[in-house]
């Protein structure tokens, strides 16, 4: 497998760079992502017969606006797409309003909701949990950036008044910021353990810094109650389905423009818990400690919600497969 897969670069979309790219490497087919539309790409695989594909395809209502200004450019590009899977029916509506023929649209879904976490990863969290965390509520804050560890470090103190026993297990998005994260930590009069260092977290301990890469969904698995970061400030979220087909209840803040659709539909299963300050993570973390019934039946609805809206990568590979005969 590894000698059959090669990975490079797009080139930048100017007619002369994408037209070497396409005498070097003769692509039989282009697959497109979500929101990308490239005019000179497109225009050079309609000129080479290259069947072209836009899937799990994502519109906001502001890139859409901005995309109307430039019909000359848009309907052209689109012209030459032959199927859009779009996430939603407000996506697929957004595509045709900048061009898209009706009939090269479908709604297949997001295949985001097709996350898999396999027993053995969630064994593995468990068993961390029982050897590390042993006697500790666990409250995970994962994919957190700059300027949100401080709103959770104030957060922790607050909360660990009401409950001795808690224990942040943060998990930063980027590897550059492990140690600049420690240091805001014992800022912070807390004590912390990396990951990396391999020692056991004492009574204690304050705060678990998870210095290390993929390994979010064990951690979940090891966490009574998980917020996924880059909500606390605006960069527009990061995914919650992971700890959501885990099993572990979820909160997250009020930034989370990129992920609006999944928000919008487990709120409205009552499925996550949304916090706009610091105040309402409080409560909530302490509501949740204090009723393990709540925590149960929220994680269930989540992972309901998750396994309900599951199968796009199915329907996308299906379509692909009638298109190009396989």
């Amino acid at each position: 497998m590894q000698e059959s897969v090669e990975h490079v670069y797009l080139p930048y979309d100017i007619p002369c760079a994408v037209g070497r790219f396409m005498r070097c490497f003769k692509p039989r087919m282009a697959i497109i992502m979500e929101t990308e539309i490239w005019p000179n790409l497109f225009a050079c695989c309609g000129k080479n017969e290259i069947p072209l594909y836009i899937i799990n395809a994502r519109l906001s209502a502001k890139s859409a606006g901005g995309y109307q200004k430039i019909p000359a450019l848009i309907v052209p590009a689109l012209a030459h797409v032959k199927l859009i899977a779009a996430q939603t029916q407000d996506d697929a509506n957004r595509f045709a309003v900048i061009g898209a023929k009706t009939e090269t649209v479908k709604t297949l879904g997001n295949i985001k909701f097709d996350v898999e976490v396999s027993s053995e990863i969630i064994g593995q969290g468990l068993q961390l949990k029982a050897d590390l965390f042993v006697g500790r509520f666990v409250w995970l804050v994962a994919s957190t950036h700059k300027d949100e560890e401080v709103i959770f470090l104030e957060s922790y103190k607050k909360i660990k008044q009401r409950i001795p026993e808690l224990l942040l297990v943060i998990v930063p998005r980027h590897p550059e910021r492990f140690v600049e994260v420690k240091k805001l930590c014992e800022q912070s009069q807390l004590k912390v353990v990396m990951r990396t260092a391999g020692e056991m977290c004492h009574q204690y301990t304050d705060v678990y810094l998870a210095d290390t890469m993929g390994e979010l969904k064990m951690l979940y698995a090891a966490s009574d109650v998980a917020f996924v970061g880059g909500s606390m400030v605006p960069v527009g979220g990061h995914n919650i389905l992971e700890a959501a087909v885990v099993g572990t209840p979820v909160l997250f803040g009020p930034y989370m423009a990129n992920f609006k659709e999944i928000v919008e539909g487990v709120l409205g299963q009552n499925a996550a818990i949304q916090c706009r300050d610091e105040g309402e993570i409080n409560s909530a973390i302490v509501a949740l400690y204090a009723d393990s019934a709540y925590r149960r039946a929220l994680a269930e609805k989540a992972k309901a919600f998750v396994l309900l809206n599951q199968g796009a990568v199915a329907r996308i590979f299906d379509m692909l497969s009638r298109d190009i005969g396989f």
